[in-house]
């Protein structure tokens, strides 16, 4: 068992993250600290507020050849996420303490997740997927099958 007593509220906003694994607690924070021993990352893209209900986390692991090629791709992102109804955020990290990036989207419900994955809008966001001009197809810069994870977030 492990259990970490913080003596005051640690600076930034944070969560509760619960899925079926357990509960994860994220904190988006500009402070270095190094009793925060997690997963720690570097927001390249940053849109919303962290106050939805649903969080989607897509876990990418790339190697380090395929990083740029990678982030290029998401600086030329169509953007249209952003337009869905129940929509709240989005962040595109980068990993500082491993290989896997994380495209984290924040929904309103599980509801507005569904209508997203089944919108125009997402057909858009992902037409080059499975093509020879998809990032998915350069197998290369992929050590690893991504995977996703769902939590419903607690503000804390």
């Amino acid at each position: 068992m492990f259990m970490y007593m913080l003596t005051e509220k640690p600076e930034g906003k944070g969560m509760m993250l619960q899925s079926e694994e357990g509960v994860s607690y994220l904190l988006e924070t500009d402070i270095e600290n190094d009793m925060y021993n997690g997963l720690k990352y570097h927001v390249l893209d940053s849109v919303g507020t962290l106050d939805g209900q649903l969080v989607v986390c897509n876990h990418i692991p790339v190697s380090p050849e395929g990083r740029s090629t990678f982030e290029d791709r998401f600086q030329k992102r169509a953007r249209l996420i952003e337009k869905e109804p129940g929509f709240k955020a989005i962040r595109v990290l980068r990993p500082l303490t491993d290989d896997t990036y994380v495209i984290m989207t924040v929904w309103e419900n599980d509801q507005a997740f569904l209508n997203w994955q089944q919108s125009k809008a997402y057909d858009q966001a992902h037409k080059k997927r499975e093509t020879t001009a998809g990032v998915d197809q350069q197998k290369s810069i992929f050590p690893r099958p991504s995977f996703v994870k769902r939590y419903l977030m607690k503000g804390i």
